[in-house]
């Protein structure tokens, strides 16, 4: 057995021996009582609170994350490079002649989107300034588009909404007349502007994106989910068929719209924004998510949940919450998507006043994306709000010490 794989009394009784110190020694410098030490190296009481390790940790002569088994803490917060984003973002001169081809820029961005959804920010933060003058050496919308979204989500999840923005219209711009690239575009635009409180112009690019590619209400006609289109009626002269992929990215439109709904205190308009998408969702019975969005039935049924917690019902939130999270579904979703959905039930349960639960929500979303934990300032805020509680629940401890937090 490791030094990291050892319980945490385990830990503290090695590190006395090495001071030299018997359990009489530490306890009179912790005042207080022998028995007390030896239950604490024994595993028979448990070390719930972060300030009694700080406590134990200064005494012992070692850095708490010794203690709590984190010796090489992984760097925490934001990744180096977001200035090289920002001169990638800030150059006009195209290049004249494409360094790579078609293909190869096509695989530059698969790479880049999968790294997104692994949650691996730092490493992506050093990919795309090359992706986006690959991409625009291509001079193709759709990969233009697919790279500056990439840019934008990557931006908001390290609290550069701001930039994030600029690189979600430079999507739309890129998208033109395009009405399906446009719409992936506003999903950026709309990521953007909510994480800059922007919440009615996000509302408002939402609708106007979604009501471009969705089918008007009500829409029972059942339809393909492998791409291929499929006829409907005549819809005031949109006779036309409806691609599976386009209605997801429809469906998650009205997602981004709801949240916007509820983050403007409107829970009436995002209520009926959700079950629109609800509506969408439910003919969806697989297809190829060629444009990222990961929607369906559970995103769905997971923006339910933020949208309670946004207009402050934490307790249908985490009602709603327990039973997503045992769906199968829930768990074949990106690691991106749940880590970031996990940081948001946090704030819920801070709501209600459950430290525990809180904490619980932070420690299961560093164990599925460990970035949206360690490099998202947002994340960052939930952790120091934990962990000043008295007494703050354990199994923050080891975050806030990755995090550079202390009490």
């Amino acid at each position: 057995m490791t030094s990291d794989d050892l319980p945490i009394g385990r830990r503290v009784a090695r590190w006395r021996v090495r001071r030299s110190m018997t359990q009489q020694m530490l306890a009179d410098r912790l005042r207080r009582s022998k028995s007390w030490v030896d239950k604490v190296e024994r595993g028979v009481r448990a070390l719930d609170r972060y300030s009694v390790i700080q406590e134990l940790a200064d005494v012992l002569r070692v850095d708490p994350e010794v203690l709590l088994g984190e010796q090489r803490p992984a760097p925490a917060g934001p990744p180096d490079g977001v200035d090289d984003v920002r001169a990638a973002l800030a150059r006009y001169d195209l290049p004249q002649a494409p360094t790579e081809t078609m293909e190869e820029v096509r695989r530059h961005v698969g790479y880049a989107w999968l790294t997104y959804q692994h949650a691996h920010y730092g490493q992506l933060v050093r990919v795309v300034p090359g992706l986006l003058d690959a991409a625009q050496g291509a001079r193709s919308a759709e990969v233009l588009v697919q790279a500056y979204r990439i840019t934008s989500s990557l931006l908001v999840k390290l609290g550069e909404a701001d930039l994030g923005w600029l690189a979600a219209d430079r999507a739309m711009a890129a998208a033109g007349d395009d009405r399906v690239l446009a719409a992936t575009a506003a999903i950026s635009v709309a990521q953007a502007l909510r994480a800059s409180n922007r919440d009615r112009l996000a509302l408002a690019a939402t609708l106007t994106a979604a009501n471009r590619i969705l089918p008007p209400t009500p829409d029972p006609t059942p339809y393909r989910t492998d791409d291929h289109e499929v006829d409907e009626p005549d819809r005031g002269g949109a006779g036309r068929g409806w691609l599976a992929g386009e209605r997801a990215v429809g469906g998650t439109l009205l997602i981004q719209a709801a949240l916007a709904a509820a983050g403007c205190g409107d829970a009436r308009r995002a209520d009926e924004l959700t079950d629109r998408a609800a509506g969408v969702a439910t003919n969806l019975r697989g297809y190829d998510d060629t444009h990222r969005t990961s929607f369906g039935p559970v995103a769905v049924d997971l923006a339910r949940v933020l949208s309670a917690a946004q207009r402050g019902d934490a307790d249908e939130a985490l009602h709603r919450h327990s039973t997503v999270v045992r769906r199968e579904a829930w768990r074949r979703l990106p690691a991106e998507y749940r880590g970031a959905y996990l940081v948001d039930v946090a704030r819920a349960y801070l709501q209600v006043g459950d430290l525990r639960g809180a904490a619980r929500a932070l420690v299961d979303a560093d164990s599925v994306a460990p970035a949206e934990v360690r490099c998202r300032p947002l994340a960052r805020t939930v952790i120091a709000e934990i962990a000043r509680a008295d007494p703050a629940p354990a199994g923050v401890a080891r975050l806030a010490t990755l995090v550079g937090l202390t009490r």
